[in-house]
């Protein structure tokens, strides 16, 4: 539901924007009131989750995600629509860190391994329907409805989680459940307020003094949050600072976050590539990021069927093929220039696919292998907060790596150019992410607790 209800939304945004009357900038708001409390309550979430019950609170989540879901189908105005996706986006911060947590806490070796490959494959399915879905369902316009069936098919799915929920996922919360760290949880929304923020609207407002006087502040108030955390150990802290003592965790986080900052610098560039440079529409350029899910799918369930047996070897293996497919894919644009098609680039793009599916399950697999059961939730809220950082600032960092380039021009010849050097930075990224997973098990048996 949340990867379906990210891409899912960006297909109709034509058509709210006719239906409701919104602005350039209500739009930009129905992403970004979705993808900030996302990114505020992931450690919150993850830690309330430990504390009073990983099943009740993904249970709650999904309460509020369907009920949200209900209101944005029904809103009649812009300004209830970014409210709805707002509430939506606090549902999916208490439901999504519950996944992660649950699946590490009730299962062990070959079948958490298993189940993380899923995971990983589930994600990549999303990723196919929700552009899929969002041009069928808006096209359809069933009964007059125009985009809210994108909205409203939640809510049977919603019911269909929170009644299959209850019955068969296990209960499970951290062996000492103390009180929540209100006073860190309040730090920790000011720091990622601050910070992520700005790294979300500085492209849009060209990047004002107050930008990075927030990002500035916000790194004070995060230095704070680590000094309060340091103080509160032993004594119920919102964030487990030990979990940073193993590589295994540090690595495998940072890793995540380069991930998320090469996705948010790619795929915003890759799709105005394709319809500015290639002069594509955007149903083909739709068509695009389908065979590169489809890659994905394939990765991941290559990954989902390897149960963990090669440690570390596998997503490393799934890097090296993005960045060789990366390569390839320069070689064709800077060779083929305006002339290259769909059908021209469909291997590099299924193959940069089939490498990060590779990736998704291993590594938050391996990331959160040795985390202690009590403190399981805080460490997947810790775990998705870096992905969604990471494309906070890739998304920011396209201004550097294609903006300063094109200024915006719609000419075909400068945003080919553009994206040539976005692969520069997206190959540089998945090095850097390949030299991080060194700090995951080598063996399969070393990720065991």
């Amino acid at each position: 539901m949340d990867i379906l209800d990210q891409s899912v939304v960006l297909t109709a945004l034509p058509a709210i924007q006719e239906t409701t009357g919104a602005g350039p900038d209500t739009l930009q708001w129905l992403t970004t009131g979705y993808s900030l409390p996302v990114a505020i309550g992931l450690i919150t979430g993850g830690r309330l989750g430990d504390l009073y019950g990983r099943r009740r609170l993904l249970l709650m989540g999904a309460v509020v995600f369907t009920t949200a879901s209900l209101l944005c189908g029904l809103a009649a105005g812009p300004g209830v629509l970014i409210g709805a996706r707002a509430l939506q986006g606090i549902g999916v911060a208490l439901m999504i860190p519950q996944i992660l947590a649950s699946l590490h806490v009730t299962l062990e070796g070959k079948n958490r391994s298993r189940a993380f490959g899923l995971y990983g494959a589930v994600l990549s399915i999303a990723n196919v329907l929700g552009p899929v879905m969002g041009g069928l369902l808006t096209e359809a316009d069933f009964f007059g409805l125009s985009w809210r069936p994108i909205f409203l098919i939640n809510v049977p799915v919603g019911l269909a989680v929170i009644l299959l929920g209850r019955r068969f996922i296990p209960e499970s919360t951290a062996k000492k459940a103390d009180r929540l760290d209100l006073t860190g949880v309040l730090l920790s929304i000011l720091a990622i307020i601050m910070i992520v923020f700005p790294l979300s609207e500085g492209h849009v407002h060209h990047w004002p003094l107050w930008c990075f006087a927030l990002l500035a502040s916000g790194g004070l108030v995060l230095g704070a949050f680590v000094r309060q955390q340091q103080r509160k150990q032993g004594n119920a802290p919102l964030l487990p600072l030990p979990l940073f003592r193993g590589r295994q965790f540090s690595g495998g986080t940072a890793a995540q976050f380069v991930h998320g900052l090469l996705c948010g610098l790619f795929f915003m560039t890759w799709t105005l590539y394709l319809q500015r440079g290639l002069g594509m529409s955007p149903v083909e350029a739709a068509i695009a990021f389908v065979l590169l899910s489809v890659g994905e799918l394939a990765g991941a369930t290559i990954a989902a069927k390897s149960a963990g047996r090669f440690a570390r070897r596998l997503p490393q293996t799934g890097t090296l093929i993005t960045i060789a497919a990366m390569g390839g894919y320069g070689l064709q644009i800077a060779a083929d220039q305006a002339s290259l098609t769909l059908l021209g680039m469909a291997a590099p793009v299924v193959l940069i696919g089939f490498g990060l599916g590779m990736v998704s399950g291993p590594l938050a697999d391996m990331t959160l292998a040795r985390v202690p059961h009590e403190d399981a939730g805080a460490a997947s809220g810790l775990f998705n907060t870096a992905m969604h950082l990471g494309i906070a600032l890739g998304t920011a960092l396209t201004a550097l790596a294609f903006f300063a380039t094109t200024n915006g021009s719609p000419d075909a010849a400068l945003n080919r150019d553009a994206f040539r050097t976005v692969l520069w930075w997206v190959t540089s990224l998945l090095a850097l992410m390949w030299a991080l997973m060194f700090c995951l098990p080598k063996q399969a048996g070393d990720q065991a607790d």
